[in-house]
């Protein structure tokens, strides 16, 4: 068995501090607009509206069902983003390992499909950062609609903290990578022929595979 990680004692007591103030923001919620289980409903409709597998399989679907090759552009640049997305969390999470909120109920994450038991950063708060924050950068959307993405993106955060599924800083640092993985995204944004160059190379490698099981 490898030692245990030692955490140095700085860090520790910005985690711990962490851990009280996520506790009284939550207890704070509670009392002004409480109690939370009235809103338990709309907390977790936020939880799956940014889960990653329904947006990894929808997108994909829609990319081969789709025609229109603006439309593919689109999917197939949110595809990258997700795979993106997953990778950068996956490997945070590894290397900080931090553990979910004490009140977290692991019975109650359907929505989060645990395959880890880390907390730091909240991958729906990556998620719905750069989301949020990547369709605006790419496309003159109507101004109302570009507002309401960032009102679901900020309160996907919220909803993560008040859920006990992540810390405040865990929530903090997910809305900085988002952000950062939406700049980077925009920055290396497929064109249309790229995009389509992609679909083709899979459906391509799809019918290859087709033939020789003929």
């Amino acid at each position: 068995m490898g030692e245990k990680r030692v955490v140095p004692q700085p860090l520790k007591k910005l985690l711990d501090w962490d851990a009280v103030m996520t506790d009284k923001f939550v207890k704070f919620v509670d009392k002004k607009h409480g109690p939370l289980s009235k809103y338990k409903g709309t907390l977790k409709g936020l939880e799956y509206s940014c889960h990653g597998i329904p947006w990894l399989i929808g997108t994909a679907t829609f990319i081969f069902l789709l025609q229109d090759s603006s439309i593919r552009q689109l999917l197939v640049n949110i595809f990258i983003a997700l795979i993106l997305d997953i990778v950068v969390v996956a490997v945070v999470k590894a290397i900080t390992r931090r553990r979910r909120p004490l009140a977290n109920k692991d019975e109650e994450m359907f929505a989060a499909m645990m395959v880890d038991k880390y907390s730091f950063p909240s991958g729906h708060s990556t998620r719905a950062v750069m989301l949020s924050f990547l369709l605006p950068m790419q496309y003159d959307l109507f101004l109302p609609f570009s507002m309401a993405l960032v009102a679901w993106g900020g309160a996907v955060c919220i909803s993560r903290v008040l859920l006990h599924r992540h810390h405040i800083l865990d929530v903090a640092g997910g809305v900085a990578i988002g952000f950062i993985q939406a700049v980077v995204v925009s920055a290396l944004w497929l064109s249309e022929e790229s995009a389509a160059g992609v679909v083709n190379f899979f459906l391509d490698e799809t019918q290859v595979g087709a033939s020789y099981d003929v």
